[in-house]
């Protein structure tokens, strides 16, 4: 019982974010902008996290892969994008919802080779235009990846939304 209401605020804390974390515009100096924020974020909490944020039709606007990470990371990241833009959602979020609904990714004709249900990957969504692409991150365990990412869309947007605990 105690597992469900902790899930279930879980669930509200990441609905909240998704609707809270929106931008006016984005545009591809947007996305290199949000990635050197990022960057520098890391830098200052001294984590060595590899970043990446896409368009939605696959168009990679920025990059990033410190000393300790490594191709896994990215293929990590690869995975987390799929996750979103096929789920429309954080992939912490689809975990959830679908671990409340005792699915898999298989229930969905999809394979772990193509997504993966763990934190790191939030939708970048425009108002008036919807989900356009992905920022996708990997280093730190799963819900400390989705925390940074949205630390850092909430301190570039200067919006506060409510954190997990």
């Amino acid at each position: 019982m105690e597992r469900k209401r902790n899930m279930k605020k879980k669930l509200e804390i990441l609905e909240r974010q998704e609707e809270l974390l929106w931008f006016d515009h984005f545009t591809n100096d947007e996305g290199w902008k949000l990635g050197c924020y990022m960057v520098k974020r890391a830098q200052e909490q001294g984590i060595a996290i590899a970043i990446r944020i896409c368009l939605n039709n696959g168009y990679t606007l920025f990059q990033y892969g410190p000393c300790g990470t490594s191709i896994l990371n990215q293929r990590w990241m690869e995975r987390k994008y799929n996750t979103v833009k096929l789920m429309d959602r954080s992939s912490l979020k689809s975990l959830y919802v679908m671990g409340e609904k005792g699915q898999t990714l298989a229930d969905h004709g999809l394979t772990e080779e193509q997504c993966v249900l763990c934190g790191g990957g939030f939708p970048i969504r425009v108002k008036g235009v919807g989900n356009i692409g992905v920022v996708t991150v990997s280093a730190l365990p799963h819900e400390e990846d989705h925390g940074f990412i949205v630390d850092c869309l909430s301190g570039y947007l200067g919006i506060e939304v409510p954190r997990l605990p």
